[in-house]
């Protein structure tokens, strides 16, 4: 398929394209630059512009781009959060509807924050709804909202519902490897918070099986099987790199000091199901913690 990816200079959306590219598919990228390959083309979001030709004949949108969700939280910043995600949204479709485009699919990132950002044991699915409207709760519904409205102009609109991404050379990972070095991993304010995770590898193949298979349409919660605390969390990730576990946690207070309102993300956390996707006949290759750390270290 001819399927033009948004944020493909990002962590994710560097592994999705080779993917796609191994699977023969024809990826175009969008650049805010000048396009320096033959697959590029020039959009500026602010100016509400992308160059046609991006849309020529054109399958399939697969949408990731978006502002940075782990940058301090100011005013200025949040504005740009929900402005790189749902105005670049309604950018596309504005352009879709120009050049009278009807794509087989169009798919979205989106986060497992959409049901609120709390802790609780209770198991969260696809139509759990939204438990507590706070800031994070809010964006993802208008993300989602925003590749909804491609409903009529695609066959397909699928949302999927992003984990903490554990990949080597991005995301989180990095960084809670570096303190796990030095061996200063311990246990986040409770600790008792739930970690929702998936490896990148299973991200990407979620992405292309959400591409390729009709079937797939809606909303998936992407995230492995095994959800373990944040406490159990850093100390799997200490067993396996053979570093030590500090026993005393780090105070919440402290977390919130330093990261401020972002620090709900840490602090907090649900178990999300991945049922759905699991009877959608997706399989993960990492649905246990430790086997996805051995293949990061």
């Amino acid at each position: 398929m001819n399927v033009l990816i948004t944020g493909a200079s990002g962590f994710i959306g560097q592994s999705l394209v080779e993917k796609l590219r191994e699977r023969d598919h024809h990826v175009r990228f969008l650049t805010r630059g000048n396009p320096t390959q033959e697959n590029q083309f020039h959009w500026n979001p602010k100016e509400e512009y992308i160059d046609d030709k991006a849309f020529e004949n054109l399958d399939a949108i697969i949408h990731l781009a978006g502002a940075n969700i782990s940058k301090r939280w100011t005013k200025k910043h949040k504005k740009e959060l929900f402005e790189s995600r749902i105005n670049t949204a309604n950018l596309l479709k504005k352009y879709c509807q120009k050049n009278n485009i009807h794509l087989k699919a169009f798919i979205s990132a989106s986060g497992v924050n959409c049901y609120g950002t709390f802790t609780s044991d209770q198991i969260l699915h696809e139509d759990s709804g939204v438990l507590k409207n706070d800031y994070l709760a809010k964006l993802c519904t208008e993300w989602e909202q925003a590749a909804d409205q491609f409903a009529d102009l695609s066959d397909r609109v699928v949302c999927l519902r992003t984990a903490l991404v554990l990949g080597k050379d991005g995301g989180a990972f990095p960084l809670l490897k570096n303190i796990t070095d030095i061996n200063l991993a311990a246990a986040i304010g409770s600790g008792k918070q739930w970690m929702n995770w998936i490896h990148l590898e299973d991200l990407i193949d979620l992405y292309v099986f959400a591409l390729e298979k009709p079937t797939i349409n809606g909303k998936y919660n992407a995230v492995a099987d095994d959800i373990p605390t944040n406490k159990i969390f850093m100390k799997t990730l200490a067993r396996t790199l053979c570093k030590f576990f500090i026993s005393v946690h780090v105070p919440a207070f402290l977390v919130k000091l330093m990261m401020g309102e972002m620090s709900t993300i840490i602090l907090r956390g649900s178990r999300v199901s991945n049922k759905k996707i699991k009877s959608a006949g997706f399989d993960f290759q990492y649905s246990m913690l430790q086997k996805a750390l051995k293949t990061l270290i």
